[in-house]
Formats: C-alpha cells, sequence, structure tokens
C-alpha cells in the first residue's frame, strides 16, 4: 500500500533528520559539480520535421550556400544627424571597417557588403536592401553555420565587437537577428526572489511561525537548486530551450511550496492532537503525502504529454520542466519531513506577532493562547459553504456564466511569435528592429528564405521569380543564388509586413499553396519549391501547435478522468472536475487575449505593444495548468471524501470538508500566484505569458472554482457524487490515494487509528 510506504519513508526520515538533509546536501552539490562540468546554455531550435520550412532547410544545405544557418543583423547609421553613407566619407570609412571587423569573428560565413556597393553606385546599394532609400541606415547581414556548430560564445563576441565599435566609430550600432533569439538567456534571478519572499509572506500569515514558514521555502530552494542543475546538464546534451529554466523556476517554486504546505498542515494537526513530532510528520507524509504523490504524477504526465506535438523543442522543454516538478514531489515526502522532525515541537503554536497577524488583535490578546493548528475550520469558511450550498443552483449559474464570458475572447486568439519589435527599447534588438523598419519597411525584419530544386527545368526559377515578385504581400526581392553543383537555388524575398503580422503569415501559406504550384506548373519536370526561414519556421511551429492541441487535450482529459475515477470511486466526481478545469483555463487564455492581443491593462505588467500569444504557450499552459488544477481537486475531494465515508451525508461532508481545506487551499493559491505574478513583470514578452497566464487560472481555479462551482454543483448532484456503477466497482482496483474505504482502513490499521466504517452503499 502506497499509505504504508509513505508513513515509513516519512516518519523514517523524520527520525534521522540530519542523515537525509546530509543527502539532499550532497545531491545538490553534485548536481551543481555536474552542471559546471557538463552543462550547456539553453538555445531554441524552432524546427520540427515534416514542415515545408523544414524541407526548405534540407534543400538550403544540400545546396551549401549556408543559409539554413544562424543570422544576425548590425544596424548602423551615423552620430551626425545631417549625413548619409551617399556623402559622408567618414561614415562610409567606418562602415567598411565594421563590416572587416565582424567578417573576422569566429563563425562568421560572409556578410552582405553595404560599402562595396555604394562604392559601386548608391542605387545598387538602395535596390539590394542594404542601404535605406535616404542614405541614413545601412544593414550588414551576417551569415553564421548552423545553430548545432554555434554557441553562446559567438553572441557574446558579436556583442563585445559592437560595445568596441561604438566607442570607436561615428556610427550608432544596433544588433538584432536570430543569434540573438537563439542564445540570449531571459533573466530571472529578480523574479524568483521576488516569488520567494511573497510565498514566505503568505506561509507566514498562514501559519503565524517563521519556522513553519521557512521550511517550505527551504525545500523548494533544494529541489529548484537540483532541478536548474539537472535541467544544465540537459543543456549539454541536447537543445533545452531558453524559456526552460524560466517555466521551470515558475512551476518548480510553486508546486514544491505548494506541496510542502499541505504536508505541513497535517504535520500541524497531528501535533495538535499530541502527536509525537516523528510520529506527526510520519503521518502527514501517509496522509497529505498520498495525494501529492498523485497531483505531482498527474502534472509530469500531462506536461510530458507535450510529446504528441511532435515539435522537439516542445518535448524537450517539456521533460526539462518535469524532471524538476518531480523532484520537488519527492522532496516533499523525503526532505520535508526530515525538516519536520528536526523543528520538533516548535511547529504545533504560532508566535506573539503570528497569532497578532492572524487574528488582527494586538497587544495582550496576541499573547493568548492560540488555538489548536487544525481544530475547527475557520467559520467564515464554514458560513460562506453553507451559504453557497443553501442556494447551489444560483451560483453554479452565476459562476458558469462569469467564467464562460471570460472565455469568449479565445475566438479571437491569434498564434505568432513577438518579434524583436516588442522588447523594450532598453534592447538592441528592439533598436535595430525599428532603424529597420524605419529605413526598410516592417517586412524586412522577418525576410524569408524560398528554396527551389529546377529538376531540369531551365525556366522554372525565372517563372518562380517573376511571380513572387507579382504577390501584393512581397516588398522586394534579393538576387538569386544559384548552387552550380546542384542546381538548387535560394531567392530572399521580404515582405510588406512585419514578422508577427498575421498578413506575413497568410502571404506565406499564398506562395506556398498557389503562388510556387503555379510557377512550377504540371509538367514533366519534378521542380520542387519550399519557404524557409525564421519567419516561415515560427509560423509552421504555430500552426502545427494550434493543429495538435486538440490531441493533446483529449488525452489529458482522458487520463485525468480515469485516474479521479480509480481515486474517487465516482463517475460524475470526475467528469466534474475535468468541465470546471477546462472552464478555468479558457478563462486563463480568453484574459491572456484581452491582455496581450487588445492591449487592456498591459501597461501594468510593462508590455510595451500588443503581440500575438506566443504559438507554443496555449499547449504548455494547458499541459502545466491542467496538473496543477488537479493538485487541488484531489486535496480538497480527498477531504469531502473522508468526510462522506464518515458521515454519510453528502451535505455535511461537502461543507466540513470543503471548509477545513479551504484556509490551506486559498494560501497554497495565494503562493502560486504570487510567484507566478513575479515572473509576469519580467522583460521576455513568453515569460510575460507564462506567468499572467499561470498566475490567472490558478487564482480563478482556486476561488471562483473550488469555493463556488464545486460545492454548488456537488449539493446539486448530492449522493449521486459518489455513483459507481457495481460492475465496474468491481472492476476497478482500489484507489492509491487512500479517498475509498478500503485504503482509508489500511491506513487506519498502519497508524493505529480506529477504522472508519464503510457506507452500505456508494
Amino acid at each position: 500500500m502506497l499509505s504504508k510506504a509513505l508513513l515509513r519513508l516519512g516518519g523514517g526520515a523524520a527520525r534521522h533528520p540530519w542523515r537525509v538533509i546530509a543527502a539532499w546536501l550532497i545531491a545538490a552539490t553534485l548536481a551543481v559539480l555536474a552542471a559546471i562540468a557538463f552543462g550547456g546554455r539553453t538555445a531554441d531550435s524552432m524546427t520540427a520535421p515534416g514542415l515545408d520550412s523544414q524541407r526548405a532547410a534540407e534543400l538550403i544545405e544540400r545546396a551549401g550556400t549556408g543559409q539554413e544557418g544562424m543570422t544576425a543583423q548590425v544596424v548602423v547609421t551615423p552620430l551626425d544627424g545631417g549625413a548619409t553613407f551617399f556623402d559622408h566619407g567618414g561614415a562610409r570609412t567606418a562602415l567598411t571597417r565594421l563590416q572587416s571587423e565582424v567578417k573576422r569573428l569566429p563563425h562568421v560565413l560572409g556578410t552582405s557588403d553595404p560599402a562595396g556597393a555604394l562604392d559601386a553606385r548608391g542605387d545598387t546599394a538602395v535596390r539590394g536592401g542594404l542601404v535605406s532609400a535616404d542614405g541614413r541606415i545601412a544593414v550588414v547581414r551576417v551569415q553564421y553555420p548552423d545553430q548545432s556548430r554555434l554557441s553562446a560564445k559567438d553572441l557574446d563576441a558579436l556583442v563585445e565587437l559592437g560595445d568596441r565599435l561604438r566607442a570607436e566609430l561615428p556610427l550608432r550600432i544596433e544588433m538584432g537577428g536570430n543569434l540573438f533569439y537563439a542564445f540570449s538567456e531571459p533573466a530571472g534571478g529578480a523574479s524568483e526572489l521576488i516569488g520567494i519572499l511573497a510565498a514566505a509572506a503568505i506561509l507566514f500569515l498562514a501559519f503565524g511561525s517563521l519556522v513553519a514558514a521557512a521550511l517550505p521555502i527551504g525545500m523548494a530552494v533544494f529541489g529548484l537548486t537540483i532541478g536548474v542543475a539537472t535541467m544544465t546538464v540537459l543543456a549539454g546534451v541536447t537543445d533545452v530551450p531558453t524559456f526552460a529554466p524560466v517555466l521551470g523556476s515558475m512551476v518548480g517554486l510553486g508546486v514544491g511550496i505548494d506541496y510542502a504546505l499541505f504536508v505541513l498542515a497535517r504535520h500541524r494537526e497531528y501535533l495538535a492532537s499530541g502527536l509525537d513530532p516523528h510520529e506527526a510528520a510520519g503521518r502527514a507524509v501517509a496522509t497529505a503525502g498520498r495525494p501529492v504523490v498523485f497531483a505531482g504524477g498527474v502534472v509530469v504526465v500531462s506536461i510530458l504529454g507535450l510529446a504528441v506535438a511532435n515539435v522537439p523543442f516542445m518535448t524537450v522543454g517539456g521533460l526539462a520542466v518535469s524532471v524538476v516538478v518531480l523532484i520537488m514531489m519527492v522532496a516533499s515526502v523525503t526532505l520535508l519531513p526530515a525538516f519536520l522532525g528536526a523543528a520538533g515541537p516548535r511547529l504545533a503554536r504560532a508566535g506573539r506577532i503570528g497569532r497578532a497577524l492572524q487574528t488582527g488583535k494586538l497587544g495582550r490578546l496576541a499573547r493568548r493562547r492560540d488555538p489548536e493548528a487544525g481544530a475547527a475550520p475557520a467559520a467564515g469558511w464554514r458560513r460562506w459553504i453553507g451559504h453557497v450550498s443553501r442556494h447551489p443552483a444560483l451560483y453554479a449559474i452565476g459562476a458558469a456564466g462569469l467564467l464562460l464570458a471570460a472565455t469568449l475572447p479565445v475566438l479571437g486568439l491569434r498564434v505568432g511569435l513577438p518579434d524583436d519589435g516588442s522588447m523594450p527599447p532598453s534592447r538592441t534588438e528592439r533598436r535595430a528592429y525599428d532603424l529597420v523598419a524605419e529605413g526598410f519597411g516592417p517586412g524586412t525584419n522577418g525576410p524569408l528564405v524560398i528554396a527551389a530544386d529546377p529538376a531540369g527545368d531551365p525556366g522554372v526559377l525565372d517563372r518562380i521569380v517573376g511571380a513572387v515578385a507579382a504577390d501584393p504581400g512581397i516588398a522586394s526581392l534579393a538576387p538569386t543564388h544559384i548552387d552550380r553543383a546542384t542546381g538548387i537555388a535560394t531567392l530572399v524575398v521580404f515582405p510588406t509586413t512585419s514578422p508577427q503580422d498575421k498578413a506575413t503569415a497568410d502571404t506565406i501559406a499564398r506562395l506556398r499553396t498557389g503562388v510556387l504550384p503555379t510557377a512550377i506548373g504540371h509538367g514533366p519536370a519534378t521542380a520542387t519549391a519550399h519557404v524557409g526561414g525564421a519567419t516561415a519556421s515560427l509560423s509552421d511551429v504555430g500552426q502545427r501547435t494550434s493543429q495538435r492541441l486538440p490531441v493533446l487535450v483529449a488525452a489529458v482529459l482522458a487520463m485525468s478522468f480515469l485516474l479521479l475515477m480509480l481515486v474517487f470511486r465516482s463517475i460524475l466526481v470526475p467528469l466534474k472536475a475535468v468541465l470546471l478545469n477546462l472552464l478555468s483555463i479558457g478563462a486563463a487564455y480568453g484574459i491572456m487575449v484581452v491582455v496581450f492581443q487588445w492591449g487592456w491593462g498591459g501597461a501594468l505588467i510593462g508590455l510595451e505593444a500588443t503581440v500575438p500569444i506566443v504559438s507554443f504557450i496555449p499547449m504548455f499552459l494547458f499541459a502545466i495548468l491542467f496538473g496543477l488544477s488537479m493538485d487541488y481537486e484531489v486535496f480538497l475531494l480527498s477531504r469531502v471524501r473522508e468526510e462522506y465515508l464518515r458521515t454519510g451525508d453528502n451535505g455535511t461532508a461537502i461543507v466540513e470538508g470543503i471548509s477545513r481545506t479551504a484556509r490551506i487551499i486559498t494560501s497554497a493559491a495565494l503562493i502560486m500566484v504570487a510567484v507566478f505574478l513575479s515572473f509576469a513583470v519580467a522583460e521576455d514578452p513568453s515569460t510575460k505569458m507564462f506567468g499572467l497566464g499561470l498566475a490567472t487560472a490558478i487564482f480563478i481555479d482556486a476561488t471562483v472554482v473550488r469555493m463556488v462551482l464545486v460545492p454548488a454543483t456537488m449539493t446539486l448532484l448530492g449522493r449521486t457524487n459518489w455513483w459507481l456503477p457495481k460492475w465496474l466497482d468491481r472492476m476497478l482496483p482500489r484507489g492509491p490515494v487512500g479517498t475509498d474505504d478500503t485504503d482509508a482502513d489500511a491506513d487506519a490499521e498502519s497508524t493505529g487509528e480506529t477504522p472508519r466504517p464503510r457506507l452500505a452503499d456508494r
């Protein structure tokens, strides 16, 4: 039985706390040393097998032109406001030096030559898209090899060169390109610190004890250290996306502190009932630890379900985040009971300051002995749940209508990828983006690369160039490059619209489905043409994740329904849980659309401009949020089920079960919301989306869903909440988390309690 195993594990850790703590210290030290010795840096690889952009990259690689690799662009303008590259010799000389210095950087395959084009004829430089029509802005495009042959050192070398030349040349120098996107690591240290401090304050208010507040934080820091170090080692083996450490920190801190909170609350209940600390810790792990194991398992499986998207960077990112969650789950049932055993009886009661803050009474009243931890539930919560239970239809309809209204903006959801134009002006990428858009048009920031194999048809390339140039979504074309050995041609084209504009995605689709097939024709030759480049790759990944999202949703819903049916021995309870979780996640999606696409309230989180929802975020959010919402579902309904098995009365079970867990669930939700919101103010738009989306969904789930919809719908369903056909009951194994009567008896036997009476019927 899981309960017996956890009882022995938790009790053993509490009786030998310093051995367990030392083991975790050694594990953390080894993980950090391994990260230093074998770790790598995160890098984004927005490719996936079978996509048209991937086929274009493979064709370009066959041609050996190098255009399948990474790129950067150096954008310059004279510091003298009246000078141009047409007539200012000093500016042109500085541009020539800059080009030569960039060419000498390691791994640079070549650069564009605006200085040479200017020496030939000024209009040649303008037609080639190298110098703006007014002569004020020049672009040096830098070609690198494939990402697998590069590292963050290449980005560092380019940035350092720019810093040096800014001090030596009469030019304003800005830089951008997908080299920055691939190797720039988002800053996260401040967000983690803010989240930890906010969580500590909430824990202190919840428990009224500095020691009690410190233990979950300490456990989470241990787990996060090992988790992030493990992620760094993984980055040395494969490409771990840059968002993975930030997302892992967010989710790891949230679930780690939450899991510790639930176990700690049970531990204090047992201490208050007179048990010694070692036995209390063991029984807390045996009871609250079972839902932790179940809920953590659901989170891990949900995140690993991202593999159905068949997008490698999402699969690896999900694996990295799930490792952090798994470590937090193990720490909750091993390291935390060791902390509880080491703390001894000091956790039983709140301190004087804590009692004053909890009760709102200062002075002499705060010195009174606080009520026993875990005694009667707060009267306010009991009154509220009782009130909702007396008006279930009204609250069920009102809350469901509210969530459905919040979900409506999802109908306008537009996926894409925020480009450099969404970054703050303090970043050089944003300044380079603005200069290019000013001088050449917004589409120049997101060129497309068309790769064509004529397959012996000599006229196909001319037809492709003519058809592409005539498309209304194309602003200009660079000269066609033809590889003599293979005959493969590459054509760089510039759309009229910015990379994140929906019109750009429409242009890509139009080229693929109409323009190129028509130009190639259906003759005897087997000519092919594919649209690639970074903009096309990101658009393709967005489409694939959107197409695969329903598959992930169906798989996770089916798995969750089956697991909850096994746990709670019911058909309607898991069905209700699945539907309510969908409502909370849908509402979170809707609020993200309102903030990021419509711009409502964006300034509150430092959003510079409206941006599309990052293509892979809805899928990631669903996997993570569904797992996290199951945490609250399991913790809350486990207590309701216990009360129902004890009393046999559905109404009493709802009021007692929810009111006894309301304070802990509210505290846990506040912690998660605080942690996630600390990331919503980060600089990177993707991090903002993760932070706001997670915080919004958790807030809705712990308030509207758990404290309104759950009691209202369970009251309306009555005893049918726990209905399960007898034939199915006989087929199902007993629940793994101890919410059915058989497991309750086993737990009572293992802990020395009197077994609870079985109900005659369920």
